[in-house]
């Protein structure tokens, strides 16, 4: 196989298919970006085994893909077949999508015993810890079920909304209802007679000293905030 390329593989009633494809563009293809399918497939053929350079027969083709040109099958082989990642790839994937489920846990749960978010270095050791294989192509919303069972047998997580009472003087509104709308929900809002905005807002108990330290930031820290006790 030449150099710099890896394959995308699909197998279909035991006939197996490999194509040639530039990694870096065959990977943003995959995650839907756009880009030129001539800059992704480097030779438009389909092979039965690609380092061996053996071509899949017309017929075969014929049979699974409904064409016997190699460049139009090679495109259906790309598109329902899966990438070979490099070594690099699935390594900075991986650890992308592990950045992500440590966001996602430290954004919506906290340690019980403090009422305060678990730093993100002690989930990622913990994450560490348990082993947990993460999958570079899958959901990390949809993984992070499955790693947060297994972290509860290291660390107590406890999920917590929260409903924060919250006014800003009007000249830092517009800012503070951006920052706001990144961190939770505006349950309702109303503007006070000088042009204060006023909200109820809920948020994951994570994100709190976030959300706060951010409003502080907008406002030179004249937000008023209190806690909602439901």
């Amino acid at each position: 196989m030449p150099d710099k390329l890896t394959t995308v593989r699909f197998t279909a009633n035991g006939d197996h298919f490999e194509i040639l494809v530039h990694p870096d563009n065959a990977l943003n293809f995959k995650l839907g970006r756009n880009v030129e399918l001539s800059q992704v497939i480097a030779i438009d053929e389909v092979y039965s085994d690609s380092s061996k350079g053996q071509r899949v027969k017309s017929e075969k083709l014929e049979k699974h893909f409904n064409t016997m040109d190699p460049s139009e099958a090679a495109k259906l082989v790309l598109e329902k077949g899966e990438l070979q990642l490099t070594t690099e790839q699935r390594r900075k994937m991986i650890e992308d999508k592990r950045k992500q489920i440590i966001v996602i846990i430290a954004r919506n749960f906290i340690d019980p015993r403090t009422g305060l978010p678990h730093p993100p270095t002690r989930i990622e050791q913990a994450i560490q810890e348990i082993k947990i294989s993460i999958d570079p192509f899958k959901d990390a919303q949809e993984q992070s079920k499955l790693v947060i069972e297994q972290l509860r047998t290291i660390i107590p997580l406890k999920s917590e909304k929260m409903k924060i009472r919250i006014k800003v003087p009007p000249q830092f509104s517009p800012q503070a209802i951006g920052a706001v709308k990144v961190f939770g929900e505006i349950l309702n809002e109303e503007w006070s007679s000088d042009g204060a905005w006023n909200a109820v807002v809920e948020i994951p108990g994570g994100v709190h000293i976030s959300m706060m330290e951010k409003l502080n930031s907008i406002t030179k820290g004249v937000v008023q905030a209190n806690i909602e006790v439901t």
